[in-house]
């Protein structure tokens, strides 16, 4: 009876499966050689991902379902209702080629399908979506979607009308109903972190969809660790936890708290310098000719290299600003999930801006955009900064912006003048300072630098450097400078794509600590972690203080072997000189022998030892906070 067929239900199908598995060969076409990619592998990623193209479709059809179940027959075999059906289909291949489009674009940027960045750009929308036109030319790109869609719309204009009359002739409604199903026992059986097919990150991003992992990060923005992670018993985990975090002159405030305060103790008169920490978006370590760069983007920073403490095995946390904020602030391991700063109830910590507050400083975030992007505004004032951004600069006070903030020139004027005020005032200052020039569109004042605006990366690396120099020289001028202490250092690297779970190489930062009067130039060439920068910057300065703190000073020796933390949203790396241990949901687990300098990662078995003290810092610091055992109210 062939008037009982699905026919509308089946061509959206094919489409459907069609343009996933179009992506699919897409990707792997972008895929860059060597990545480790064999026929065996590639096949797997293929079976996975025409399984997660099934599962993404079986939520696509749920408002077909509801269609069919609830429209009226009347309005069904109106002659009208065809119309409706083929525009509707014709909507459906746009955005079909939209999707296809987005993932170029994001997989050409991030080396990854979508994920919580993306889940970012749908919150943010002015931001993005100025970027987003800043960037591309979207003119031609919609243009030629429509064109496509329409396109595609005549050509299978035929199937369309035989799967109208088959599909609002016959039994439609029973139809609907079926359809119900596979998308319940999605919802029930089914996790994103079964396309973690291999240790090949290509491969897993291969064995994804987009559309589906986009909605996954939406809805794992923070991640159970008991749940989804290994764990070991927590009294077990505290316990190692209290022997990974000792040093040398520090002591636990109250040792048979579960609390884990200590009291830093100096080991020499305190310093109550200024402190301007310039947190540099996107600087890859390998942008730096003091890195080992030939494309001379950096002269400034590598003449300031050359005369401050440099930091050469740094690993942020993460691969997004709000990670390297994070880490910087509250000196905690990255959580699964999303940051700390963009969940809510985020306030009251014992940061790097309270502890200095206790010593009568003024501590302020600086930013060049608006700071309710990210949430910034939020966190940093519910924990001892006030704030100052886009909506604090005078006209007069802006020569250049684009859709991130001003320039980075014009936020260092900022800078400078807040300081100004603060020394005014008879108060150290403490300003932590984000910048914004070093990122797409990549647009900054012409005739800075000798590559032209809105030309790519190695651009708003060169303009940062370039404001960077200009910050440095205005600011020697000032009374306030000699007593001053400037940090450099990244949010995170450029980029974050790799063949490994979490390639170690796209993690690697640099971090200068320049102080004519007092920091002596030289080479600091421990492996250490963001998390590490408050404590370490806190005992060159010789501050007494308590801390929640689970970083190091990297300066004082502890007796424990050097790590860093590294993570995607869901994927948390445990690094130490040549290991490398990775955790993810389902209770993923894969150790790797390492080679830092190129990257290469062999896969070896899991040791217990070394899981646990991973777990003692991500499980321990999990309970940490959940329990709110690291926060001051």
């Amino acid at each position: 009876m062939p008037q009982r067929r699905p026919g509308l239900i089946a061509l959206v199908s094919i489409t459907f499966l069609a343009v996933s598995t179009a992506i699919r060969l897409m990707l792997l076409a972008m895929t860059p050689k060597g990545a480790g990619l064999g026929a065996v592998l590639l096949l797997k990623a293929a079976a996975t991902g025409f399984f997660f193209d099934l599962v993404t479709l079986s939520y696509a059809l749920l408002p077909v379902a509801l269609y069919l179940i609830l429209l009226p027959r009347r309005v069904a075999t109106h002659r009208s209702h065809a119309w409706f059906l083929r525009l509707l289909f014709t909507v459906y291949l746009g955005v079909l080629v939209f999707d296809a489009c987005s993932e170029y674009l994001f997989f050409d940027e991030f080396g990854t399908r979508f994920n919580f960045i993306a889940v970012d750009y749908l919150v943010y929308t002015q931001e993005v979506i100025g970027n987003i036109r800043e960037s591309y030319p979207l003119t031609p790109i919609f243009s030629g979607i429509g064109i496509v869609a329409l396109a595609g719309a005549w050509l299978l204009r035929k199937y369309l009308d035989r799967g109208i009359n088959v599909t609002f002739t016959g039994p439609y409604r029973r139809i609907g109903a079926l359809l119900v199903l596979p998308a319940l026992l999605s919802y029930s059986l089914v996790h994103v972190s079964y396309s973690s097919i291999s240790y090949n990150n290509f491969a897993n991003e291969l064995a994804g969809n987009g559309i589906y992992n986009l909605f996954a990060a939406f809805v794992n923005n923070e991640l159970s660790f008991t749940r989804f992670y290994r764990t070991k018993p927590q009294d077990q985990v505290n316990s190692r936890l209290r022997t990974l975090v000792a040093e040398r002159n520090n002591s636990f405030v109250n040792p048979s708290s579960e609390r884990f305060t200590r009291s830093i103790r100096s080991e020499g008169k305190e310093q109550h310098l200024n402190l301007v920490v310039v947190v540099e978006e996107s600087l890859s370590a390998e942008y730096l000719g003091s890195f080992g760069n030939k494309d001379n983007l950096t002269p400034n920073l590598d003449r300031l290299a050359s005369q401050s403490l440099l930091f050469t095995n740094l690993y942020a946390t993460g691969t997004r600003t709000v990670r390297g904020l994070e880490a910087l602030t509250l000196s905690i391991p990255p959580l699964p999930g999303t940051s700390i700063m963009k969940r809510p109830n985020n306030s009251g910590f014992r940061s790097w801006g309270e502890i200095l507050n206790a010593k009568g400083y003024e501590s302020k975030y600086i930013y060049a955009g608006h700071g309710y992007f990210d949430n910034m505004n939020a966190f940093f004032s519910g924990n001892g900064y006030s704030i100052v951004d886009r909506a604090d600069f005078a006209k007069d006070e802006v020569t250049f912006s684009n859709i991130w903030g001003v320039c980075d020139e014009d936020l260092f004027r900022k800078v400078i003048k807040e300081g100004s005020k603060s020394y005014a005032a008879k108060k150290p200052f403490f300003s932590m300072v984000m910048t914004t020039s070093n990122h797409r569109p990549f647009t900054y004042p012409a005739g800075r630098i000798d590559i032209a605006p809105k030309t790519g990366r190695k651009g708003g690396v060169k303009y940062a450097d370039y404001a960077i120099g200009r910050l440095i020289a205005e600011a020697s001028s000032q009374p306030w400078f000699k007593d001053t202490v400037f940090v450099i250092i990244a949010d995170h690297c450029g980029g974050s794509a790799g063949k490994t779970d979490i390639p170690v190489k796209r993690y690697e930062i640099p971090m200068l600590v320049y102080s004519p009067a007092h920091v002596n130039p030289g080479r600091v060439e421990k492996l250490m972690s963001q998390i590490d920068v408050a404590p370490t910057v806190l005992g060159m300065m010789n501050m007494s203080y308590q801390s929640d703190f689970l970083g190091r000073d990297a300066l004082k020796e502890s007796g424990q072997e050097p790590r860093a933390f590294i993570s995607t949203y869901q994927k948390l790396g445990y690094l130490t000189e040549d290991r490398l241990l990775v955790l993810g949901p389902q209770k993923y687990a894969a150790q790797y022998q390492v080679d830092r300098k190129s990257g290469e990662a062999k896969k070896q078995a899991v040791s217990e030892e070394f899981l646990g003290d991973m777990l003692a810092y991500y499980q321990g610091g999990d309970y940490l906070y959940q329990h709110r055992l690291n926060r001051l109210r």
